[in-house]
């Protein structure tokens, strides 16, 4: 068995989704086939109490740092994952690509448009790092068939397109304040900033986008306590439903979508959902429900029945576990980073499905722009196409 090439990470941002990195590091040999493995070698976060379980658990991490520039000046360091609040993404995610390292960081990869467009272009001065966004829900393996009927384009004439992301974290009125709730932290998108790239990140892929949007932009809950004992105000929005009228990319006819980011939907833990409606062809997935693939096939005169089929355990790239087991969310963690360093290692290799691009996140940014603007105007915005 050839030795698998170990390439040297650095964590930005030691927080949830820092912690869920390394765990897929740690299982790495789970996964069949690939000649790349991570190695989290330096970890920084402001909050020094976060350092104690990454020291307990990774005897390959020799740096940790609240100064993340001692990442960037180690030149055995190769890639980076940065997951820090919105407002930090322009001037970190630069740093990190003009230090010569190579980049997945987390959506909405920038606080706003202008954000974004500055981070895009110094990728394009920097054409020899390798930058993606991290997006996981499109790796369990409902969505990844539906993104295989995409290929296909088996639906006859597209009726319609659902997807959204549903929460119900924020439900709780006396949930004490947090940076998402703050524009200064989180952007004037709310949850669409927070929720927006996982909703549209088959949408994009497949070519669906929109025109002209109309955006409904809900703050539910106005006031939060602080934790010191007062009330502050919530400055973001809590949902949005985005409804947008797209043309279809090779067929040129037109077909409503609609987006929903709710942080705010009672009953819903943590849903990603996507459902495709056609003349000939349906299919609809929700994590809600991991295992279960519904499609509809129809012909003229036919019956009309949903068909419900259960995936186990049907992975993008192979593991060691049994097929007759559930996916779940560590394990998309765990597929979206193979995707990732598969990629990195053969830029030319044709990857069943890779994560979101730098033009991706920005295309999400323009609709994302499209939808605040009819939000707060309620009138429907053109989403602008750079």
């Amino acid at each position: 068995m050839t030795a698998k090439r170990k390439i040297r990470c650095g964590i930005i941002g030691c927080g949830l989704m820092g912690r869920e990195f390394a765990v897929a590091a740690a299982r790495w040999s789970a996964l069949l086939d690939l000649q790349v493995q991570p190695e989290i070698v330096a970890i920084c976060d402001l909050n020094e109490g976060l350092f104690d379980w990454y020291r307990s658990n990774f005897s390959s991490i020799k740096t940790v740092t609240t100064n993340y520039q001692d990442l960037l000046s180690q030149k055995d360091i190769e890639i980076i994952y940065c997951s820090l609040p919105h407002n930090l993404h322009e001037k970190v995610y630069i740093d990190i690509i003009q230090a010569g390292k190579h980049l997945l960081g987390e959506k909405p990869f920038g606080i706003d448009l202008s954000a974004n467009q500055r981070i895009l272009d110094t990728i394009q001065k920097h054409p020899g790092i390798f930058v993606r966004c991290s997006s996981e829900f499109p790796f369990y393996p409902g969505a990844h068939e539906i993104h295989k009927f995409i290929l296909k384009n088996p639906w006859g004439r597209i009726i319609e397109v659902n997807a959204g992301f549903l929460h119900s974290s924020d439900i709780n009125f006396e949930k004490a304040i947090n940076w998402k709730r703050m524009i200064k932290i989180n952007g004037e998108y709310g949850c669409m900033g927070d929720l927006g790239m996982h909703v549209l990140h088959l949408p994009i892929r497949a070519g669906w986008i929109p025109g002209k949007v109309f955006a409904s932009l809900s703050k539910i809950v106005k006031q939060r306590p602080d934790g010191k004992g007062k009330v502050v105000p919530c400055e973001t929005w809590d949902n949005a439903s985005i409804c947008c009228e797209v043309e279809h990319p090779a067929e040129k006819y037109t077909f409503p979508m609609t987006l929903k980011t709710y942080r705010i939907a009672p009953g819903e833990i943590d849903t990603w959902y996507i459902e495709i409606l056609g003349t000939n062809f349906n299919a609809r997935y929700s994590t809600k429900y991991p295992k279960t693939l519904q499609t509809l096939e129809y012909k003229n005169g036919g019956k009309q029945e949903w068909r419900n089929e259960d995936l186990g355990y049907a992975s993008v790239y192979k593991t060691i576990t049994g097929g007759i087991f559930e996916f779940g969310f560590g394990d998309a963690i765990l597929q979206m980073w193979a995707a990732f360093l598969d990629e990195f290692n053969h830029r030319d290799k044709e990857i069943p499905f890779r994560c979101v691009t730098p033009q991706e996140t920005a295309l999400q940014h323009q609709i994302l722009t499209a939808a605040l603007t009819s939000g707060k105007t309620g009138e429907v915005a053109a989403v602008t196409k750079k």
